[in-house]
This record gives C-alpha cells, sequence and structure tokens, in this order.
C-alpha cells in the first residue's frame, strides 16, 4: 500500500474493507469507512468509489461517534 494521506484515491487503498451502515439507501448514498493497517480510518463516499478518501485517525472517529451519538449535528439532516 503506498504512503496514506488525505485526498488520495480510495482505489490506492489496497486489500481493505470498506463498511457501509445497514441504514444506507437503495441508491448507494452513503458513506463507506475502512481500517487501514496502519490503525487510522479511511472514508470515502459510497457515490464515488474511487474518488478521494479522507483519513483519520481512531480518536478522531471516536470523536465524531461521541458527537453523533449526543445529537451534536441533528441539524445537519433535519
Amino acid at each position: 500500500m503506498p504512503d496514506v494521506y488525505n485526498g488520495m484515491a480510495a482505489q490506492q487503498l489496497e486489500n481493505v474493507q470498506w463498511l457501509k451502515s445497514s441504514h444506507s439507501n437503495s441508491q448507494g448514498t452513503c458513506a463507506e469507512f475502512a481500517l487501514l493497517p496502519s490503525g487510522e480510518v479511511a472514508m470515502r463516499n459510497s457515490r464515488f468509489p474511487d474518488g478521494p478518501a479522507l483519513v483519520y485517525t481512531r480518536a478522531e472517529v471516536a470523536a465524531l461517534l461521541l458527537g453523533v451519538k449526543d445529537g451534536e449535528f441533528d441539524h445537519l439532516v433535519h
């Protein structure tokens, strides 16, 4: 796997398993996540699987998930 960086083509992240929520709609409109060998987490848009991937630390993902669980981002979808 090449050096991982934000914005790299998701297709360059070889041998990773992309996962998406069971809440994703039938058009595949969803974010997908993959755990990287380095322990970081990559995210891509399922509508553009060969597009850019954003790379986050596990601590960053944990903070995001806690905020989501606490409803801090609910205003973005209502």
